[in-house]
């Protein structure tokens, strides 16, 4: 029996990103949230500038929760390096998002200050957002 190849990362081919978001689609922590509308690969550079943004404008009062990891590596061969030779270096991580899906989630500030919070944080995203709000909420 052959045993697996010991490697820093698992390699991992792009796919494709079809369908609905089957986990991630409801509201768990917060009260206020922003939900994907496309399928997009969301790197944790943007994820970091999108927690950036939306944190400074709460002034770290409430609650932020990141619902999306960045978990499958992306490789890049360098500029001008002929075909073959075999699979390109790791270049960064990126998050597999797809409809329906929540990325970020806070709770603990006003509705006002949630959504222009949100909204700040989903400009820094490349995915089109739209502002949900749990259930349970009361006004």
């Amino acid at each position: 029996m052959l045993s697996p190849k010991k490697t820093k990362y698992r390699k991992m081919q792009k796919g494709r990103m079809k369908g609905l978001s089957q986990r991630g689609h409801r509201l768990s922590n917060g009260m206020f949230g922003i939900k994907a509308l496309d399928s997009v690969f969301v790197t944790s550079r943007q994820i970091e500038a999108a927690r950036i943004a939306a944190t400074r404008y709460m002034k770290r009062e409430g609650q932020l929760w990141i619902k999306i990891f960045p978990d499958k590596p992306i490789t890049k061969k360098p500029l001008e390096v002929r075909m073959g030779k075999g699979k390109g270096a790791l270049d960064h991580y990126v998050a597999v998002v797809k409809p329906g899906r929540i990325l970020f989630e806070i709770s603990g500030v006003p509705i006002d200050v949630a959504k222009e919070a949100l909204r700040l944080a989903s400009q820094k995203l490349p995915v089109k957002t739209k502002f949900v709000i749990a259930r349970d909420y009361d006004a």
